[in-house]
C-alpha cells in the first residue's frame, strides 16, 4: 500500500503580509501540511516578512520559501533570514533553493550554475548549524549568531542538479512532471548523487512539485496542461527523452517569442496552450495534474502507487497570478482532492 505524503501549496493571498498570514492560517485549518512562498523580488513582497507574519498566526503548518536562489541574495543573508523565521516557528521551518529561473531572468540575470548552487547550499547549512566559516578578506572566521536548525532542500529538474542535490541537500523537490519514467530517473539521480558523496540515499528526503490545473472546464484544463508541457521542454528538453516523446512542432526558441516570460508563467495560459496545441494528449498528460478533482485525485494516486519515496507533494496551482487575492484552489484541493487520494490509497 502506497503511503500518503504530506501536502503543500505555494500560492496564497500575497496582497499584504497580513493577508498572507490569514490565508496560511486558513490552509492550516483545512489540513495542509506546508505553506510555501516564492522568492521573486520584482513580483512579491519580501518572503521572510510574509513568513514571519504567518508564523505568528499558525501553530502546526510548515513554512518556508519555495524557491530561494543565490543570485538575488547572498547565502549568508538567506541563512540569517530563515533562521529568524525559525525562531518564530521552531521545528516547522524549511528552506528550498533553486537556480532562480524566472525570478532572476526578470532582473536580467542568469540562473545560478550547478556549482554555485551547491556552494550556496553548503555555506547555508554550515551557517545554520552554527559553524564558523571562512570569510574571504576578513580578519576572522564568520559565524551566524542566531543559527537555527533548518533543513535545506533543493528544487531541481536536470540530472546534474539532481545528483548534486543528493550530494549536499537535506531534501530534494523534483520538478519533472508526473510521467513515471521521469520521476524514477529523477529519484535515481538523487540517490546516485548521495551514494557518490558517501551519504545514505535513504536519508535524503524527496518531494515532488506538480503543476496542478484544477478546472472543471476540461478543454481549458487541457490547453493549460499543454502550456505546462511546453514550459518543461523550454527549460529541460531532456525530460522528453525518458517517456519517448518528440517535440513535433516549430522550434521552441521560435515559439518563446510569443509568450512572456515563459510557458509556465504566461499571462494567458490558454492562449499559450493554443500556441502548442500540436502537442498530443500523452505529452499533456505527462507534465501536469489537470481536470476535475476526481481526475486529479486519480492521476495523483497513480503517481503515488509507483512506490517512489515521495514524502511531500506540492500542488502548484495553475494559473496562479501572483497579484491575486484569496484563491478557491486551497479549499477545493484540500476538501475535494486530498480525501479522494486518501480513500484510494486506503488511508
Amino acid at each position: 500500500m502506497a503511503a500518503v505524503p504530506a501536502f503543500g501549496v505555494n500560492r496564497f493571498d500575497f496582497t499584504s503580509p497580513m493577508a498572507f498570514a490569514a490565508d496560511v492560517e486558513r490552509a492550516e485549518r483545512l489540513g495542509w501540511d506546508h505553506a510555501f512562498i516564492p522568492s521573486t523580488p520584482l513580483l512579491l513582497r519580501d518572503p521572510y516578512v510574509n513568513l514571519a507574519f504567518a508564523a505568528e498566526r499558525t501553530q502546526r503548518i510548515g513554512l518556508g520559501p519555495l524557491i530561494e536562489n543565490p543570485v538575488m541574495r547572498h547565502p549568508a543573508v538567506i541563512a540569517s533570514s530563515i533562521a529568524t523565521v525559525a525562531g518564530l516557528a521552531p521545528d516547522r521551518t524549511m528552506l528550498t533553493y533553486g537556480a532562480g529561473d524566472t525570478a532572476v531572468r526578470l532582473m536580467g540575470q542568469s540562473p545560478a550554475t550547478v556549482a554555485r548552487l551547491a556552494e550556496a547550499v553548503t555555506l547555508t547549512k554550515e551557517l545554520l548549524s552554527g559553524d564558523e566559516v571562512a570569510a574571504p578578506a576578513a580578519a576572522r572566521r564568520a559565524r551566524l549568531t542566531h543559527a537555527a536548525p533548518v533543513p535545506v532542500w533543493i528544487a531541481a529538474a536536470g540530472p546534474r542538479t539532481l545528483r548534486m542535490a543528493g550530494q549536499v541537500a537535506d531534501g530534494v523537490f523534483i520538478r519533472v512532471g508526473r510521467h513515471p519514467a521521469n520521476l524514477r530517473a529523477a529519484v535515481e539521480a538523487v540517490r546516485t548523487g548521495a551514494a557518490q558523496a558517501g551519504r545514505d540515499p535513504d536519508r535524503i528526503r524527496i518531494g515532488a512539485v506538480f503543476h496542478t490545473v484544477l478546472d472543471d472546464d476540461l478543454e481549458r484544463a487541457a490547453l493549460i496542461s499543454r502550456s505546462m508541457a511546453a514550459g518543461y521542454y523550454e527549460y529541460s528538453p531532456q525530460l522528453f527523452a525518458p517517456p519517448g516523446f518528440e517535440w513535433n512542432g516549430p522550434p521552441i526558441d521560435e515559439l518563446k517569442s510569443k509568450v512572456w516570460p515563459d510557458f509556465h508563467h504566461a499571462a494567458d495560459l490558454t492562449a499559450s496552450g493554443r500556441i502548442v496545441s500540436f502537442l498530443p494528449d500523452e505529452v499533456a498528460d505527462a507534465f501536469a495534474l489537470y481536470g476535475t478533482p476526481a481526475m486529479i485525485a486519480a492521476q495523483l494516486t497513480t503517481v503515488l502507487e509507483e512506490g517512489l519515496p515521495l514524502s511531500v507533494v506540492v500542488a502548484h496551482p495553475m494559473p496562479a497570478p501572483l497579484s491575486a487575492g484569496r484563491s478557491p484552489f486551497i479549499e477545493r484541493f484540500a476538501t475535494e482532492v486530498i480525501p479522494l487520494v486518501r480513500d484510494r490509497l486506503g488511508s
